[in-house]
C-alpha cells in the first residue's frame, strides 16, 4: 500500500485508468468506439513512460538538509530550516514532508512547493517545546511529480538528529539585552526610587547638572574648588537564591507550560540578571526526596552550570518536604540571602500547614514566596452568569480567588514577601521583585 501511495501520483493516474476503462465500456457497448479503448490506453502507457523516464532520469534530482539549532528554548518558537536543491532540468512540484519529534504531536505536516529547473529554495517553520529533554528528527521524505503528474518519486534523505531542549535561553538574553542596556523598563520592568543611600560607595566625581545635591562631597569641594559629588553604586557580592518547589502543586499546566517550567524558565532569567548585577546567584529545589543544590557563586560562567542543572531537573510531582527545605537553606546558604521560592498554594489551608517552615526561612533570610494566579479562574470570573450552572461556578472560582488574596495578606502579616502572578508574567514580576528589594536595601 506503502508502494502505490509513494509511487502513483494521487488522481491524476486515477482519472487516466478510469478514462480506459469508460472507452473499452463505450466500445463494448457501441459500434464506431471499438479502438478508443486502445488509443487512450497507448496514449495513458506513452505518457506514463514518459513521465517514469523525466522522473528518474536524475538519480539525484532533489537534495534536502535540514538546518536546526543545536539545542531548541524551551517555551520559545524555535526555527528550523530546511534548504531544498533541485537539479531536475524541468519544472517540478514537490511535496515536502519532515519526521518532527513525537512530542509535538504534529501530524498533519507538509510543505509544498515548486521547483523552476536547476533551483534552490529555502522553508522555514517554527516549533514551541513545552517541556525540556531531547527531542528525536526523524528523516526528511519528498514527493516530486512533473507536469504530466501520473506518477510521483519518493526522496528519503537521512536527517535523523536528536537536539535538547533547554530552559528558556531566548527569554534569558532578551531580558540580558535590556539590563545590559539599561532599558528594562520598556519590557514592564518598573523603575525603583531609591530610598537614600543604601548603596555601595563608587567614587567621587564633578558635580554635573541632574546630579543628586544630597551627594556633594564638601571637603572634596574645598580641596579642588569645584563642586564635587559622591557617586554609589548598587550593594554587590549578594546572594540571590532561587529555590523551586517540585512538588504535585506544580503540575498544573497553562498555555501548554506546566508552573514548573515557568519556574524554571524565571529562575535561569534571574540568576543571569543577579550576576550582571554582580551578585551571585544559586539554586535550590526540593521534593519529597532527593533535592539539587547549586551554591551561590558570582563568576560570570556560573549561568551554564545553573543551566546545565535546571535541564537536568527531573521529578514525580510528589507532595514537596519543606523540612527538608529548610535544613537544605541552613545547611548550605552560610548568609543572609534573598530567597525566591517558586511554589503555588490553592488554598490558604495549605498555606498554613507550610508557615511555620516559610517563618523559620524568613528570619534567616529575605523569603519572597512566589504563587500563581489562576488564569482559568480570572476569565470564568469575567464571564457573564446565563443560568444557575453559570452562577454556581462563578461563586466557587471566585471563592479561591478570595483565598489566594488571604494568602498574600496572612504572609505580608508574618513578614515574607509574596509575588502573586499569572503565569505568562513570572519573569517580569519576579525582576521587579528583585529590584525593588535590592533599591531599598533589604537584601
Amino acid at each position: 500500500m506503502n508502494f502505490f501511495k509513494s509511487f502513483f501520483a494521487d488522481s491524476r493516474f486515477f482519472i487516466a485508468l478510469s478514462l480506459v476503462c469508460i472507452s473499452y465500456v463505450l466500445g463494448y457497448f457501441y459500434v464506431g468506439f471499438e479502438a478508443l479503448g486502445d488509443v487512450v490506453l497507448i496514449a495513458l502507457i506513452v505518457a506514463g513512460v514518459a513521465d517514469i523516464l523525466l522522473l528518474f532520469s536524475q538519480k539525484n534530482g532533489l537534495e534536502i538538509e535540514r538546518i536546526a539549532p543545536q539545542r531548541l528554548s524551551n517555551g520559545d518558537e524555535n526555527t528550523i530550516r530546511l534548504v531544498c536543491t533541485s537539479r531536475y532540468t524541468i519544472k517540478t512540484e514537490c511535496s515536502i514532508v519532515d519526521e518532527i519529534p513525537h512530542q509535538f504531536q504534529i501530524r498533519n505536516f507538509e510543505i509544498s512547493a515548486s521547483f523552476e529547473k536547476n533551483s534552490e529554495h529555502r522553508f522555514s517553520y517554527s516549533l514551541r517545546p513545552t517541556n525540556r529533554g531531547e527531542f528525536e528528527f526523524g528523516n526528511i521524505n519528498a514527493f516530486v511529480t512533473t507536469n504530466i503528474g501520473l506518477f510521483k518519486r519518493r526522496f528519503t534523505f537521512e536527517q535523523k538528529q536528536a537536539l535538547p531542549v533547554y530552559p528558556s535561553f531566548i527569554q534569558m538574553r532578551k531580558f540580558e539585552m535590556y539590563a545590559i542596556s539599561n532599558r528594562l523598563s520598556d519590557i514592564g520592568i518598573k523603575k525603583i526610587r531609591r530610598l537614600g543611600h543604601t548603596m555601595e560607595f563608587d567614587q567621587i566625581k564633578e558635580y554635573v547638572p541632574g546630579d543628586d545635591i544630597r551627594s556633594i562631597n564638601w571637603k572634596a569641594t574645598a580641596r579642588s574648588q569645584n563642586l564635587m559629588v559622591n557617586q554609589y553604586q548598587d550593594e554587590r557580592s549578594q546572594q540571590i537564591v532561587n529555590v523551586i518547589d517540585m512538588g504535585r502543586v506544580m503540575k498544573l499546566p497553562f498555555d501548554g507550560l506546566n508552573l514548573l517550567e515557568y519556574a524554571i524558565n524565571t529562575s535561569l532569567v534571574i540568576s543571569n540578571i543577579a550576576l550582571i548585577k554582580d551578585d551571585k546567584a544559586g539554586l535550590v529545589t526540593f521534593s519529597n526526596s532527593d533535592s539539587v543544590v547549586v551554591r551561590p557563586e558570582k563568576k560570570k560562567t556560573h549561568i551554564r552550570k545553573i543551566q546545565e542543572a535546571l535541564y537536568k531537573l527531573e521529578t514525580n510531582f510528589m507532595e514537596s518536604d519543606y523540612e527538608r527545605l529548610l535544613i537544605n537553606l541552613k545547611t548550605h546558604l552560610n548568609q543572609r540571602s534573598l530567597v525566591l521560592l517558586y511554589t503555588n498554594f490553592e488554598t490558604y489551608s495549605a498555606m498554613e500547614r507550610q508557615l511555620p517552615y516559610l517563618k523559620r526561612i524568613a528570619r534567616d533570610h529575605l523569603l519572597v514566596t512566589i504563587f500563581f494566579e489562576n488564569t482559568e479562574l480570572s476569565s470564568l470570573l469575567n464571564k457573564e452568569s446565563e443560568n444557575l450552572d453559570d452562577i454556581y461556578v462563578k461563586t466557587v472560582a471566585e471563592k479561591f480567588n478570595f483565598e489566594k488574596r488571604q494568602i498574600v495578606k496572612s504572609l505580608t502579616r508574618h513578614g515574607i514577601h509574596s509575588i502573586f502572578t499569572p503565569p505568562k508574567e513570572l519573569s517580569v514580576s519576579a525582576i521587579n521583585k528583585y529590584l525593588e528589594l535590592k533599591a531599598r536595601g533589604l537584601i
